[in-house]
């Protein structure tokens, strides 16, 4: 039986792997977070590796405070690239193949079309430069290396937009949500599938790929639809980014190009409102 070794076990991703990994009986699937298994440290990966002997690992780990980030410089350069490298490696010594999830924040969203694999990259702080360092890591130690960029990632697990919204239609009656940022949302469980999918073709094309939801849409035309589908009666207004400052700035325009993953895995693409309307009903009903 094949092993899939996953980090990041308690992230949203790891949380969605761990909801299908009963589907994939023909697999074996070790999760670990950072506790049992710390990236950052490469004889302890090397360590697990000769222990553990998996046939994939799926690096779901990573530093994603986003404006944290810009004074934990060093913890997310360790996480995001060091321990990215140490697994890439680690999985082209033990001839495993190396999946990892990377993001849109790798471009500085002065691009009016959508990115695309090939597009310059120029992340505009620590996260996306770390994230970036982590990318070009992999590849360099692991040419075989998959790699997928993903946007505005939320599920019914941890935090994200979507349950930040939906306690907050709870409690406030109005909301002011930025409306000059452009992007897709990518529900965690399709990610998940979408991975699962890659593991289970025939021949694994190395890379870089981009994966979300189909669409693109602003963080309030976002807000807008969880009030639609939530029921809530609230005040919604849009407000331009130069209104609510972050430590960290956003890419003004993440949209990915989504061709590539579709064509060489045939996975297909769901439009973001349906992965949104699973996940408002699954949070509703929890």
């Amino acid at each position: 039986m094949k092993k899939i070794l996953v980090t990041g076990a308690n992230g949203q991703l790891g949380q969605c792997l761990q909801k299908i990994s009963s589907q994939f009986e023909e697999f074996e699937f070790i999760f670990t977070d950072s506790e049992t298994l710390d990236i950052t440290n490469k004889e302890e990966v090397n360590d697990f590796f000769w222990q553990n002997a998996p046939d994939f690992c799926i690096n779901a780990a990573a530093y994603t405070a986003v404006d944290l980030a810009e004074t934990d410089i060093e913890k997310a350069f360790l996480v995001n690239a060091d321990g990215t490298e140490n697994l890439a490696e680690a999985c082209a010594e033990n001839n495993a193949q190396f999946i990892h999830v990377s993001t849109d924040y790798v471009f500085d969203g002065e691009n009016n079309l959508a990115y695309t694999e090939e597009d310059f990259t120029n992340p505009l702080g620590v996260y996306g430069a770390s994230k970036l360092a982590g990318d070009e890591l992999a590849l360099e130690v692991n040419p075989c290396s998959v790699i997928l960029r993903t946007s505005w990632v939320y599920s019914e697990f941890g935090k994200n937009f979507v349950k930040t919204m939906l306690n907050l239609f709870a409690t406030k009656d109005e909301l002011n949500i930025v409306a000059d940022q452009f992007g897709q949302p990518t529900n965690a469980n399709d990610l998940a599938e979408a991975i699962m999918k890659i593991i289970k073709s025939e021949k694994i094309t190395p890379g870089i790929f981009n994966f979300s939801n189909l669409g693109r849409i602003s963080w309030f035309d976002f807000a807008e639809k969880i009030a639609e589908l939530s029921e809530a009666k609230i005040k919604l207004n849009a407000i331009e980014t130069s209104q609510y400052p972050t430590p960290a700035k956003r890419p003004k325009n993440s949209v990915l190009d989504l061709d590539k993953i579709s064509k060489t895995y045939g996975i297909q693409l769901k439009p973001w409102e349906e992965s949104l309307e699973g996940c408002v009903q699954i949070l509703q009903n929890n």
